[in-house]
């Protein structure tokens, strides 16, 4: 079974330092890949700060949801050898100044510098001989498509009698049928 609609809180850890006096908790989501290959694809998450610790990996981070803050999200990044692929919505705001990096490393971003209103992306913290892909609106759609997940998440659905959320999860989706009552 798919966790592509469900929120799960495995990796989730809430810091209530983000707004002393004031008392609001802020969640700060854990992305961890070591020697690995990880996908976070659909609603995967609610928090507005990401930590991503990898070492020669390769991490997919699908930022699409609406479930995710309008105002901003901040990815703190600590890779070493790491493809790092971000899907965005089309309009979405990348802001890399606070992101150090070291060697051979790269932001390979082929709209980085068109207008963007959206959302807005913050990358701070460190790549070591690492690069970072953004792809945005249908790039990001056939991306998340042609991935091991997405089947999983139409056997779901179809299962459950929605719609798939893999293809475009920024757009929200009707509650699943109920069984009818009247036989054929």
């Amino acid at each position: 079974m798919s966790n592509q609609h469900t929120h799960t809180d495995s990796d989730t850890r809430t810091h209530s330092d983000a707004q002393p006096g004031t008392g609001a908790v802020e969640e700060t989501e854990a992305v961890e890949a070591f020697y690995t290959s990880v996908k976070r694809l659909g609603h995967w998450t609610r928090a507005r700060r990401i930590d991503v610790r990898t070492r020669r990996s390769t991490v997919h981070l699908d930022l699409r949801s609406v479930q995710l803050p309008t105002d901003g999200i901040e990815l703190r990044l600590s890779c070493e050898r790491t493809m790092l692929k971000l899907l965005l919505p089309q309009d979405a705001a990348l802001d890399e100044r606070e992101l150090t990096l070291e060697g051979r490393s790269t932001v390979k971003d082929r709209e980085r510098h068109a207008p963007h209103a959206g959302r807005l992306i913050t990358l701070t913290g460190i790549l070591r001989r690492s690069e970072i892909r953004v792809a945005r609106g249908g790039v990001a759609t056939l991306s998340a498509m042609f991935s091991r997940e997405f089947l999983d998440d139409c056997r779901t659905a179809h299962r459950q009698g929605t719609s798939p959320v893999l293809p475009d999860p920024g757009e929200v989706y009707a509650a699943p049928k109920e069984a009818a009552s009247t036989p054929r």
